[in-house]
Formats: C-alpha cells, sequence, structure tokens
C-alpha cells in the first residue's frame, strides 16, 4: 500500500509512459505540489465522480512523476507529469492538509506492451476516419512511427471523449482492450458527428 497525494480534476486523463502538462493554481494544489517536491515528486490523478466541494473519487487512477516544474508568480506552478502506473483506491485518510490524500494499491510498473498487426492496423484505420470526420489535420508520418504504447495511450489521453469514456479507457486490463475501447469511441462518436449532434466533449 502507498500514501498518494491526489489531484482530482475531471476530464484529465494520465496513462503510463505518458506525460500531461498541468497549471498549478488553486492554493490547496500549490501546497500539493510544494510537499511532492519535498518528498518524491509523486502525485496521483484521478477523476471525481461529480462537481461537489469534495466529491467522491472514481477507484482507478494514475500515479505520476513531475518530471518538470516552473515557478510562476503568485505560488502558481507549470509542471509535467509522466505518468508512472495506475493505482485502486483502497481508502482515504483523514488529514490535516488542504489537498486530499489516499491509501492506495499501486500496480507494479510493467513492461510495454504490444499489439497485434491486425490490432494495431484497425486502430490507425480508425483513427484516420475520426480525424477526417471531425477535421483534424494529422501527420499521420509520425503516428505510424510511435510504438503501441503511446499510440494507444496517446490516443486516450487526447481524444475528445467525455470524462466516463475516459475512465473506462484507464480501467481497460491491456493495451489491446483499451485499443478495441478506443475504436468503439471513436465510432459512436463519429455516428453523433455525421448526424449533427455534439461530439462526446
Amino acid at each position: 500500500m502507498a500514501r498518494v497525494s491526489i489531484f482530482p480534476l475531471t476530464g484529465a486523463l494520465l496513462l503510463p509512459g505518458m506525460e500531461l502538462p498541468l497549471h498549478i493554481f488553486e492554493p490547496r494544489y500549490q501546497a500539493m505540489i510544494h510537499d511532492a517536491m519535498a518528498r518524491d515528486r509523486r502525485i496521483g490523478m484521478i477523476q471525481p465522480r461529480e462537481e461537489s466541494i469534495k466529491p467522491p473519487l472514481f477507484d482507478m487512477g494514475c500515479l505520476g512523476h513531475i518530471t518538470h516544474i516552473e515557478a510562476l508568480e503568485g505560488g502558481r506552478y507549470n509542471i509535467l507529469l509522466k505518468g508512472l502506473a495506475r493505482f485502486r483506491v483502497v481508502r482515504e485518510l483523514d488529514v490535516p492538509t488542504a489537498f486530499r490524500q489516499i491509501e492506495a494499491d499501486v500496480e507494479p510498473i510493467g513492461e510495454d506492451e504490444i499489439l497485434s498487426a491486425v490490432e494495431r492496423a484497425a486502430l490507425e484505420q480508425e483513427s484516420r476516419r475520426f480525424a477526417e470526420a471531425l477535421g483534424y489535420v494529422v501527420d499521420w508520418t509520425a503516428v505510424s512511427r510511435l510504438d503501441d504504447m503511446a499510440l494507444v495511450n496517446g490516443i486516450a489521453q487526447i481524444a475528445p471523449f467525455d470524462p466516463a469514456a475516459k475512465q473506462t479507457l484507464l480501467e481497460a486490463d491491456n493495451l489491446s482492450e483499451r485499443a478495441d475501447r478506443i475504436i468503439q469511441l471513436m465510432q459512436i462518436v463519429g455516428r453523433i458527428e455525421r448526424d449533427g449532434g455534439a461530439t462526446m466533449q
């Protein structure tokens, strides 16, 4: 078990191996960053289940390591957080700090996973359709050079899916399942877009 200081943020998905830039401006989270830098430079990203003063949390988040920090005026920070491993919330701790802390079961940091050639081709094909439907400009040559984890987890982080959908991507048991869920979500959003509705943002 590990004690983790958490940053609940709707729609912000961090996955192992990926980076997430954050602007820290609230005093409680300024204090959290100060505390993390004095200890192990680690904080946990997790989504709240609703918007309230102290919202309940989803069961799973991702532990991140602060790889870059820029101090700004007024105690604000720009940080770059690199995903290390997923964690599951065991219980929330009763702490005197303004920021919340939990006891978490952190998954071991595993080796990079790979997709089959068929899975990779299906994801790239659906990504092209999705980007074209939404009018995105993508450097497909650069995309083709990404390894499977960077491709799948990168799409999961930046695609315009709603918070609940992003949570399902985080909770996927393996890379193949995450890729399959991404394809399904892209197809849903693509249909909504073709029908003239709003995307899942």
